[in-house]
């Protein structure tokens, strides 16, 4: 696990767009902007049901083990105001909701509905309720100011706009709030060759088999390599108008936390 500060700058095209104005990138496809968003909602409409299983399949369950760091980085207190965005199925938001009691304040939202009802039922089996709300990140429905904490879990790399993103998490948290955002990353150039083959060969295999559904796990792979590299999210959201932006490599950077502050 590494711990890296960054003050590097962004590169223009890491908003999420490319340089030919109007277009981006839905995983190695170039496609409009106006269209991302509706190709990224049809992946996750297919992958609801089998969203969780494939996540223990796919990463062998380290994604629990990477969620809890996250969580424990949180550090969310009794009586915390907390965002979950791309909340999905709520492994975080009842992490969360279990630490900041019912004086605290714990919202799950999504842009996926398809995706909430799978973590609204979850959560309801399990005995807790909190506020659920269908919501675009880069228009957040809450005050400047509101949240101690704001999250995001592998869903950054799925969003247009990324700069626009990250800018509206950092308005809708309070004065010394953090900001944490999972995600994959960047893994280490030695075991690159071979996290590509299974990238590219065993997810695509294993969402046929499991999920019924190859390509949007072929997406996943792909969109993985799109994102952005460690030190190039840490220079977005530094230029978003968060502080002391740090990042930790899990895995080898196969997965990397980063998180910022919110100075006011």
């Amino acid at each position: 696990m590494q711990n890296t500060d960054s003050s590097q700058a962004a590169a223009d095209a890491s908003s999420g767009g490319s340089p030919q104005s109007g277009t981006t990138h839905f995983g190695f496809s170039s496609v409009p902007e106006a269209e991302k968003a509706g190709r990224v909602a049809e992946v996750f409409h297919s992958v609801a049901g089998r969203y969780d299983v494939m996540n223990d399949l796919m990463s062998a369950g380290l994604h629990r083990v990477w969620k809890a760091f996250t969580i424990g980085r949180a550090a969310v207190r009794p009586g915390m105001k907390v965002l979950d965005i791309a909340g999905g199925t709520g492994d975080l938001a009842h992490a969360f909701a279990r630490r900041a009691g019912p004086s605290g304040e714990v919202w799950l939202t999504d842009i996926n509905d398809s995706m909430l009802r799978v973590g609204r039922d979850r959560l309801a089996d399990k005995g807790m309720l909190m506020p659920i709300a269908v919501c675009d990140a880069e228009r957040l429905p809450f005050p400047d100011g509101y949240f101690d904490r704001v999250s995001v879990a592998f869903g950054l790399r799925n969003m247009t706009h990324k700069d626009r993103a990250l800018a509206e998490m950092r308005r809708v948290l309070k004065p010394g709030g953090k900001l944490l955002v999972l995600e994959f990353s960047r893994i280490a150039a030695p075991l690159a060759p071979a996290y590509d083959w299974y990238s590219f060969n065993v997810l695509p295999w294993l969402g046929r088999k499991v999920a019924g559904d190859e390509a949007s796990y072929r997406y996943l792979a792909e969109s993985i390599r799109m994102h952005p590299d460690q030190a190039t999210l840490a220079g977005m959201m530094e230029q978003a108008g968060l502080a002391r932006v740090r990042y930790f490599n899990l895995n080898a950077g196969l997965v990397a936390l980063h998180e910022g502050v919110n100075l006011g």
